[in-house]
């Protein structure tokens, strides 16, 4: 690591850190543990992307490159549903299923426990980046307006505290990104235009049941859902990714992330 580019990058919680060490070489160490701890930093991707092992080779397959079905990944149906999806790419997608439960436990309307079933569905699966938008854009031509502006929305919403209706800003944020981290900018600002919104309220509560932590020792199914998924979600009959619409590709490259080219 290069230190003179680390030391003129250091949060301002690393740098109390060190100067608050008595000696210079206590000042080192904590120097030599910050710079550990940032080598430690996991850059994450998408899973499917990196799967490990490499199989072994395949009697008959001489590609050199997978194109389509790649034998690591269970191979999806040719016109799959959402819930093909979460059976066969977004599995076992706990943190999504956790969160709908919890919505469908407060008694929200269905398009709330919709909008938590799907707000991070290209998390571990497409990408992580502006995940609020992505997930929005996936779906919008499959629910109502308000389920994707609200799962846009979201993305801003969870780094603003709402004590009205009880909601702080995440403990598991400030472990993640440090206390004196701040949102960008057009964070700031898609929060502000949010709060005058007909439908903050619905972005809102994806918030309040956007489990930061597991519960221990509970399993939902999709399947607990499919009456929910029939109602609020326009599947496709030519299957998700082969519909022709916008967002297609997406869906695709999902059902075939490794693809060459």
């Amino acid at each position: 690591m290069d230190r003179r580019s680390f030391l003129s990058n250091m949060s301002a919680a690393t740098v109390a850190s060190i100067a608050g060490a008595a000696t210079f070489s206590e000042k080192a160490d904590a120097l030599e543990e910050a710079m550990s701890v940032e080598l430690d930093k996991r850059i994450a991707t998408p899973w499917f992307c990196n799967i490990e092992p490499t199989p072994d080779p395949i009697p008959g397959d001489t590609r050199n490159y997978y194109q389509h079905n790649d034998p690591r990944l269970p191979v999806m149906p040719k016109a799959p549903t959402l819930i093909d999806f979460y059976k066969l790419r977004f599995a076992p997608a706990n943190h999504v299923l956790q969160s709908a439960r919890l919505a469908k436990i407060n008694g929200f309307d269905e398009k709330i426990v919709m909008a938590c079933l799907l707000h991070d569905i290209c998390v571990g699966n497409l990408i992580r980046t502006d995940h609020g938008y992505w997930c929005a854009q996936m779906v919008k031509p499959y629910v109502e307006e308000e389920v994707s502006w609200a799962i846009e929305k979201h993305q801003a919403l969870r780094f603003f505290p709402d004590l009205s209706v009880g909601y702080e800003y995440p403990d598991s944020y400030i472990r993640f990104f440090g206390a004196d981290y701040k949102p960008e900018p057009y964070l700031v600002q898609a929060h502000e235009e949010a709060k005058n919104h007909r439908w903050y309220m619905t972005s809102r509560l994806v918030t309040l049941n956007d489990l930061y932590s597991f519960e221990e020792g509970v399993v939902v199914d999709i399947d607990d859902f499919t009456d929910i998924i029939g109602r609020n979600f326009k599947q496709p009959k030519e299957g998700l990714g082969f519909d022709n619409s916008p967002v297609a590709h997406m869906w695709r490259s999902m059902i075939w992330p490794n693809n060459f080219l």
